[in-house]
């Protein structure tokens, strides 16, 4: 498979607080990349360098090939980058719909005031998006009221609609009960398999979540790397048990 993102070299500091710590990472289209860490280890702080919202202190990240360190969020999201974020960012007092459409406007750099958000096209590539999340049901209804778990959803298949290389989500489970982080997160998975080539790289604290659904996980601690592995592998290293899981280890 072709590399898609590359980080070399990375550092990032905050005063004393090392938020990044050489950081050398090789990413292939199409894989499902899990970011694992206790809070503060530097998970964050990655994906907000990738997306361009924090610049590194030194080092380079390339997107296919284009040195995007340098470049502004909305020049990175122009060259295939996309986010969920763990709080949804979404119109409130918009039907689930218009907040696809908004988003399709958002990602078509071809809209203008003779290219309409509402146009048939827009209204079609939506409507598909709605089905392979399982959101058709909620197409009218006002976002304001969605349980969280939908919300979340409509906040991955909205990143969509820009058909990204690259699909950053910020803990897709977090606040969902335990019954439905499995079903909500296959659900993501199936819709995102009928984009095979879209890398996703996904931050997540249930290992139970990360162990099925990544093919690889990168786990970091105080800015470092400290696992790059398989999960069946790299959740079984001493140091991943001692500082994300939290095991006592026998000496």
């Amino acid at each position: 498979m072709s590399t898609l993102l590359e980080a070399q070299g990375i550092n990032k500091s905050f005063g004393a607080v090392v938020a990044a710590d050489n950081i050398n990472i090789r990413i292939s289209s199409g894989e499902r990349v899990s970011l694992v860490g206790s809070n503060g280890a530097g998970k964050t702080t990655f994906v907000n360098m990738i997306t361009g919202y924090m610049k590194p202190d030194t080092g380079r990240i390339t997107l296919a090939g284009h040195d995007i360190t340098p470049l502004e969020p909305r020049l990175i999201t122009r060259l295939g980058v996309a986010r969920s974020f763990q709080i949804p960012q979404l119109y409130g007092d918009l039907s689930v719909l218009d907040n696809m459409l908004v988003a399709n406007a958002c990602h078509d750099h071809r809209l203008s005031f003779w290219l309409p958000a509402r146009r048939p096209s827009a209204i079609l590539r939506a409507e598909t998006l709605l089905e392979r999340f399982r959101l058709s049901e909620h197409r009218d209804r006002r976002v304001a009221e969605l349980p969280g778990g939908v919300r979340k959803l409509l906040d991955i298949a909205m990143a969509m609609t820009g058909r990204p290389k690259l699909l950053l989500l910020d803990e897709p489970t977090s606040g969902v009960s335990a019954d439905e982080k499995f079903p909500m997160m296959q659900t993501i998975m199936d819709a995102l398999g009928h984009d095979a080539d879209t890398t996703v790289l996904f931050v997540e604290h249930d290992m139970d979540i990360v162990e099925r659904y990544a093919n690889r996980v990168l786990a970091f601690y105080a800015g470092r790397v400290i696992a790059d592995d398989v999960p069946a592998i790299a959740l079984k290293t001493d140091d991943v048990r001692r500082y994300v899981t939290g095991e006592i280890l026998q000496e």
